[in-house]
Parts: C-alpha cells; sequence; structure tokens
C-alpha cells in the first residue's frame, strides 16, 4: 500500500493549527493527523518547510477558468479549467451552468460525466450547478435574457431525468411555480438556491422552509430593501440574514464586494453559514481583454480589465476572474478575518452545504485525502487530490 506522510507543516484543523504536526494518507486517504510522528513504512514523505498544510479548496460556483467554460461542451473544456483551478489551491469543484438551449444543457451533462472519467490531474468534478434559466429578467445580470423564463414542471423533471450528477440549482423563488419547484429539487436530493432574484422576504422565508436554504453570490443581482407604494420590503439581502440557518455564499475576489460588506456577511452569518465562491468565468488565471461568458459558440462577449469581468458596456460585473487562493487571500488580508475561518469558509462549509462534509473538507482520519500546501501570501506550493498530486511549485 502507498503510504505518504506530510513533515514540518503547520497543519490547520478545523479547531487549531498544529505546529510542526504530521499528517500521512494511505491509498487515497487520511489516516492521522498529529503533533507526533507514526510508526509506519512510507513510499514518500513531503517536507512542507513550514508552510500551512491544509483541506483542498471547495468551489461550490465555478463556471470555468484557463480559457474554457463548462459551456463550451468539451472534455478539454473540463478538464483544461479543473487542471487550471487544482494549481490555486482547488482539489472539488461543482462546475456550473448559465442559461442557455436546453440542447446546450443536456449536452454538457454528457460531457461531464465523461470528464469525471477521464480526469486524473484536476480538481475533482464532484458534480453539477445549474444556474438558471429560472431568473427575475430585473435581475439577470450577464445571463442571457434569451432563455430566461418561469419554472415549468415538466421542463424541470426531463432535465432532473438527464442527469444524477446535479447538486444544486440556483433559481429565483418569487416566480410562480417556483416553490414547488424547491420541493421537487429537496425530494430528489438536490440545493435549491435562491440566486437573482427580486423576492420580499416572506417570498424568501416561504421559499425556505420549502427546501431553498441557500443563497447564491450575495449581494449580486438579488434584492435589498424596497419600497411600494411608500411601504418599505425587506428583500432577499435582508432575508438571508434574518434567517438564522439560511447559508450564504460571497464571491471575494476583492471586487465584487468591498471589505466592509465581507466583513459584515461574516459577522452576521459567520464561517459555518458562509461559503467563498470564485463565480469564476473562462479569464480566470488569463490575461485581461475581451471574453466569452457561456459557450464559445453561444455565448456574450464581456471585457475582463481591472482584475475582474465586466459587461461590454461596463454597466455591471459579468462574473470574476479569480482563484480560489486569492478568495482566501482577499478575506484575510482586505476584511481582516482569521485564517482558520477563512479556510473554514472555502473548505468545511462549502462541504456541508453541498451534503460532501463526511468525506471532504477537513483534515481527518478517514476523510479523502485532499490537501493544499501554501505559504503565508497563500501562495499554492501543491495540490493533492485523492492522495496523488497534481500540482507542485517548481523550485
Amino acid at each position: 500500500m502507498s503510504t505518504v506522510k506530510i513533515i514540518n507543516g503547520r497543519i490547520l484543523t478545523p479547531y487549531r493549527i498544529i505546529e510542526g504536526g504530521t499528517l500521512a494518507f494511505q491509498n487515497g486517504k487520511i489516516i492521522y493527523v498529529g503533533e507526533s510522528d507514526i510508526d509506519l513504512e512510507y513510499s514518500g514523505i513531503i517536507d512542507a518547510k513550514g508552510s500551512y498544510v491544509s483541506p483542498g479548496f471547495i468551489d461550490m460556483h465555478s463556471h470555468g477558468g484557463g480559457g474554457h467554460d463548462f459551456m463550451d461542451g468539451t472534455v478539454e473544456a473540463y478538464l483544461g479549467a479543473a487542471e487550471m483551478h487544482a494549481r490555486h489551491g482547488t482539489t472539488s469543484i461543482l462546475p456550473t451552468t448559465l442559461t442557455s438551449t436546453n440542447e446546450e444543457l443536456r449536452n454538457t451533462f454528457r460531457v461531464f460525466k465523461e470528464a469525471k472519467k477521464q480526469n486524473q490531474k484536476g480538481a475533482a468534478l464532484l458534480g453539477l450547478h445549474l444556474e438558471g434559466p429560472y431568473f427575475a429578467m430585473s435581475q439577470r445580470g450577464a445571463q442571457d435574457p434569451r432563455y430566461i423564463r418561469n419554472p415549468n414542471k415538466k421542463e424541470y423533471e426531463e432535465i432532473l431525468g438527464w442527469s444524477e450528477d446535479i447538486v444544486r440549482w440556483s433559481a429565483a423563488p418569487e416566480l410562480e411555480g417556483a416553490v414547488e419547484f424547491g420541493r421537487v429539487l429537496k425530494s430528489r436530493g438536490v440545493l435549491p438556491s435562491v440566486a437573482h432574484s427580486d423576492a420580499t422576504y416572506e417570498e424568501v422565508l416561504e421559499a425556505f422552509e420549502n427546501g431553498f436554504t441557500h443563497v447564491t453570490h450575495m449581494y449580486s443581482a438579488m434584492s435589498g430593501v424596497h419600497r411600494k407604494n411608500a411601504y418599505r420590503f425587506a428583500g432577499v439581502i435582508e432575508s438571508a440574514y434574518l434567517i438564522e440557518d439560511m447559508t450564504v455564499e460571497m464571491i471575494a475576489d476583492g471586487h465584487h464586494l468591498p471589505p466592509c460588506l465581507l466583513q459584515l456577511i461574516y459577522k452576521i452569518k459567520g464561517p459555518s453559514k458562509t461559503a467563498l465562491v470564485t463565480d469564476s468565468l473562462r479569464g480566470a488565471g488569463m490575461g485581461e481583454g475581451e471574453s466569452i461568458v457561456g459557450s464559445l459558440a453561444d455565448g456574450q462577449k464581456i471585457i475582463i480589465e481591472g482584475g475582474v469581468a465586466k459587461l461590454l458596456d461596463r454597466s455591471a460585473f459579468a462574473g470574476s476572474v479569480a482563484t480560489t487562493n486569492r478568495l482566501v487571500s482577499t478575506v484575510v488580508n482586505q476584511a481582516g478575518i482569521p485564517l482558520l475561518d477563512a479556510v473554514q469558509m472555502m473548505t468545511s462549509t462549502p462541504a456541508r452545504i453541498i451534503g460532501a462534509d463526511d468525506q471532504k473538507g477537513s483534515l481527518a482520519a478517514g476523510k479523502d485525502a485532499d490537501i493544499v500546501i501554501f505559504d503565508n501570501h497563500i501562495d499554492i506550493k501543491m495540490t493533492i487530490v485523492n492522495g496523488s498530486i497534481v500540482y507542485q511549485q517548481k523550485g
């Protein structure tokens, strides 16, 4: 059996940092985490040289990266994006779709299944996140308006029948038929998530009671306090704060949310109910200039400048070009959030939200050997997925 140990690391557990600790894994599973060594015959030793040894980062909302979009409909796009994100510490990812034709959607389901079989060098493809097409037109953001519509039971049941890999589905809960949609998703083991929505508190509360227990990219494309006939109504933002058990995600790329809002979300929801997500497009890990959100064949042109993706008229952000290590760095260095909490929001919290915490999200005996080693600047030194080194910094 192949047994490897990591020594001289600052090991990040859910509760503390073990200085100079040792972690051992065997055949893709962690077998020991502690302060001392254990007497085993090792096939390999990794010297962390004082760097942090962390659970692998889990990105539950990504559209692509490295010049690839998951809507491109090719195995190469899935593998290329997964490999790029692994170089930045991501060990698990939920490829995310956009509003599109159902033909494109069904094709990406088929391609995902094949890519998952072939994936050996990138972040593990845990499952699919469908973003749309059931959105409020007024909150569409960069979603293609040609395909936005209300939930149709015959349609979404057919889509659910196309794939067993759907983990979460983002939608606007105030739309006609959305509450029943949430109940159907929950009964199928799929997480309904509030997104691109103009809902009021009362509508969000009803949706929460029917399965919508998560909020997609907090503050982006959602309602806040607004007036109707002189009366004020709470929106999705206030609802996420008021409903104690509602979980949220935030794009901590340094652009979508200023430090004060990162701090506010952290202060109210806490690290156990807040996940960090990239919401990354194909431009993640690439240079600036024009790009495309969605498939190369049917997507929309956008511009990447100043470290963020924007609509061509620059009226709104179109998504991020962040990587997971950048998210952790942002919340630590710009928002002043402690490293252990920042790592929790990038590991165990998303794992629990998507129901993968039995195997992923923390460094504990019996869990998958998904490990990332990084320095004080959150620069990635090594990424290990299921016990295999998929990235190692040269030099």
